[in-house]
């Protein structure tokens, strides 16, 4: 594929920064300004490492130097920045400085989903809070209490208990770990009042997107479409999943088990201390060796620790001297009882991971591209785990794939289901978020209504960052599609293919925050986008039933 364009100030920044720093006047001032920008974000990865709680100092700094020099290398930052603002600029460093202020403004509006928490969940009530604080303080309710779910006399954390949603073979277990999750619900949500804590964030988020865009505006401008385009793919999507499943109407604490016999039939495969093992393996397999990578993994509970998984940078990627030093990843996440959606999560986190690593440009472009095709380019590798072949070589052991895929999927079109649940949200957020998710997911994924119940409120993303969720349901489409071009180029790699890593980031993922999705995709498919190939995957997994009996046992293969 061609280089990406490169102006005489990256030319001059390419050669060796010690030599920039020696001879200042030698640089432009974008290239300086590009410096101080990976410094800055460098002293940023810092903050948020020693904040995360993994460590208490990070290359012999503590949380308080760290601070301080993100803000001395801000002021660098801010200066540089204001010196080129006036200047006539080159297009390519035109761009560049813009995709600066673009990292900036993001970084800047990013308070909710990681690091130091100085709201708390009693801060929800308050109705002074502004859009901000309340979301922050919505967020600490997933700590406060979905760290911490009451469940037969001991603590489960909400990642945990999501993973034995989907093997808990009794129906009354099942409903008593659902009902743990109340206090969460209703610390979220209160009784469904028009002013409760949820109620009025969507407000507020609803009318910062009439100002500022949403997620689900970014989503369609990052594919060229608009957002009624989006709402039909995604009610597309789950009418041939609709169309691919039973008729038959299931309890929302049963929906995970029903669907999920891959789950239970591999779980002894899976146990907390094989998920890292088989994440390396595969990823080794890929030519992504995650150790080479110097990838850092935090998987260890902690109490405060965050309510959900996720991938930071922990350095980004420059010259040094002659060589090139790779951007390094860090992926968090909790797993004590493993199983095949940890593993899920964990493959998909990990694919964050050697994305990051495999970034190579010039430096304001060191960044995330559109959050959706990140997030969709993470379930390149982790739907794999759901194919027999991949079973086969990691663990020894596979399910049909019907079933196996019915498993992923089900999971899938819950992120499509609230996808479509905050689409709406945001376009009529006066109306009542329990009718809403209970329109979509009795008609779409056959479950009970329970309109007395918020049990949309299971994933942190709807009170931390509204809208997040398109990136997910809308991301399994542009997962879909890349899944396919990669095979038909370069073969299978649900076993492994050392080609993978090699080819993918030629194509997509060294590139930053550089291009869009629609170049990135229209330049693989050679096409527009399509719902396509994730419809011929749900078609995969059509059953005539559930394959579980009235007492909910798996049945006989």
């Amino acid at each position: 594929m061609k280089i990406p364009a490169r102006s005489a100030a990256w030319l001059l920044l390419a050669t060796c920064t010690t030599a920039l720093a020696a001879s200042p006047q030698a640089a432009s001032p974008v290239a300086a300004a590009e410096i101080a920008f990976l410094d800055y974000l460098d002293a940023v990865g810092g903050v948020a490492f020693i904040e995360s709680g993994k460590v208490d100092r990070f290359e012999d700094r503590n949380l308080a130097d760290w601070q301080r020099l993100a803000q001395e290398r801000r002021d660098v930052l801010g200066k540089g920045l204001a010196e080129v603002s006036t200047s006539k600029l080159a297009a390519d460093d035109a761009r560049a400085v813009e995709a600066m202020r673009k990292s900036l403004e993001a970084l800047a509006a990013d308070e909710t989903t990681a690091g130091v928490r100085e709201q708390t969940c009693k801060d929800a009530a308050r109705h002074d809070a502004d859009f901000g604080a309340l979301r922050a303080a919505l967020v600490s309710c997933y700590v406060e209490f979905g760290n911490r779910l009451q469940f037969e006399g001991g603590v489960v954390d909400r990642g945990s208990a999501l993973q034995l949603l989907h093997v808990i073979p009794e129906p009354a277990r099942r409903k008593a770990l659902f009902d743990a999750f109340v206090p969460l619900w209703t610390a979220l949500n209160g009784r469904n009042e028009a002013d409760s804590a949820y109620r009025r964030m969507i407000v507020m988020a609803a009318a910062d997107a009439s100002e500022r865009g949403s997620e689900i505006d970014a989503a369609a401008r990052a594919i060229g479409v608009e957002t009624g385009d989006i709402e039909r793919w995604l009610v597309q999507i789950l009418e041939a999943w609709r169309d691919a499943s039973p008729d038959e109407m299931v309890e929302p604490w049963d929906y995970r088990y029903l669907n999920s016999a891959a789950n239970r039939q591999l779980e002894a495969k899976i146990p907390a201390q094989a998920l890292l093992p088989a994440n390396e393996r595969f990823y080794r397999d890929l030519g992504a060796d995650l150790g080479k990578l110097a990838v850092v993994f935090d998987l260890e509970p902690r109490p405060d620790k965050s309510p959900l998984a996720y991938t930071d940078f922990l350095r980004r990627g420059r010259a040094v001297g002659s060589q090139w030093q790779r951007p390094r990843a860090r992926v968090v996440g909790t797993y004590p009882t493993g199983g095949l959606y940890s593993l899920n999560e964990l493959v998909h986190e990990s694919g964050h991971a050697v994305h990051v690593s495999a970034i190579h440009t010039r430096p304001a472009y060191m960044d995330w591209p559109d959050t959706l095709f990140v997030e969709a380019f993470a379930d390149v590798p982790s739907w794999s785990v759901y194919e027999p072949a991949w079973q086969r070589r990691y663990l020894g052991a596979a399910v049909p794939a019907a079933t196996s895929l019915r498993s992923l999927f089900g999971d899938v079109m819950l992120d499509v289901s609230w996808a479509l649940f905050e689409l709406r949200m945001l376009r009529n957020p006066g109306a009542d978020p329990n009718a809403v998710w209970t329109d979509i997911t009795s008609r779409y994924l056959r479950i009970v209504p329970h309109t007395e119940v918020p049990w949309w409120a299971m994933r942190v993303q709807l009170a931390g960052n509204p809208g997040y969720m398109v990136n997910y349901g809308l991301g399994a489409v542009l997962t879909a599609e890349m899944r396919a071009r990669t095979v038909d180029a370069i073969g299978a790699f649900d076993a492994g293919n050392p080609r993978w890593y090699g080819w993918l980031s030629d194509r997509l993922l060294k590139f930053g925050s550089e291009r869009d999705t629609r170049s990135l995709m229209q330049d693989l498919l050679g096409r527009p986008l399509s719902p396509d190939a994730l419809l011929r995957q749900i078609e995969r997994c059509r059953v005539s039933g559930l394959g579980v009996g009235a007492r909910g046992q798996d049945a006989p293969p």
